[in-house]
């Protein structure tokens, strides 16, 4: 835990947060894992092509349960140790998220840096596919849904732990908060950009939400509670005046 000293030093700076998935990145990251595994030959083409679209459609559109959607990808890692599955992990993020990261993400991520903001990344994706994108990124911090592992190191299949999604977005950042002697109210002069309706319980508890290329249902919300909107996608520089 840290002194009372760091920890007054740390709430002195504001929060930024990201969601990754339509955020910063153009696409979504567990859909994007689950067609690279397909295409080098690791899953079935015929048993996840059309689940993959359908568990990732019904996710944009706010429609899936937290515990189905993460299950199912959750599902793609099973059997193996995370030191496994790390050579195809680098060749993914080099090959199908690095591209899907425009320079606008970049730019706004230094610019909240640039401001003396502690960042954090938070994704329902597992933290294994999250943390190399964040280090991608220069975010320091990561909180993610959390898999599952046996008694030899390697993965399930199985989630563990509240899923880091809707209203448990909310539950785990004030949990990660906890473990550094800090409250959930630090939330209250956060900054959170978000693109997803999923994000709504999170979005609600910042001082300040931003949605970011909103799906149609997060404009309704943000043009209700007065929430700015920014343009990331095709843009070099973003524009959050």
């Amino acid at each position: 835990m840290k002194s009372p000293g760091a920890a007054r030093a740390a709430a002195q700076q504001r929060l930024a947060l990201f969601d990754l998935d339509g955020t910063l990145l153009e696409g979504d990251t567990d859909q994007l894992w689950c067609a690279f595994l397909i295409d080098e030959g690791v899953l079935e083409r015929a048993a996840f092509e059309a689940a993959n679209a359908d568990v990732s459609a019904r996710y944009a559109a706010g429609e899936i349960e937290p515990a189905e959607f993460c299950a199912f990808y959750a599902a793609t890692l099973a059997g193996r140790a995370a030191e496994q599955w790390a050579p195809l992990r680098e060749r993914f993020v080099a090959a199908s998220v690095a591209p899907r990261i425009g320079a606008a993400a970049r730019a706004l991520v230094k610019h909240r840096h640039s401001a003396g903001d502690e960042l954090v990344l938070t994704t329902a994706t597992s933290r294994f596919l999250a943390e190399p994108i964040a280090a991608l990124l220069g975010i320091g911090h990561v909180v993610a849904s959390e898999l599952e592992v046996d008694a030899a190191g390697a993965f399930t299949g199985r989630n563990q732990g509240v899923l880091n999604m809707r209203v448990g977005k909310v539950e785990r950042i004030g949990a990660w908060l906890a473990t550094r002697g800090e409250s959930i109210g630090r939330l209250d002069e956060a900054v959170f950009y978000s693109d997803s309706i999923n994000d709504l319980p999170l979005l609600a508890a910042v001082g300040r939400a931003i949605v970011v290329d909103p799906d149609e249902r997060l404009a309704d919300a943000a043009a209700v509670r007065g929430w700015p909107t920014l343009r990331l996608a095709g843009r070099t520089v973003p524009d959050e005046s």
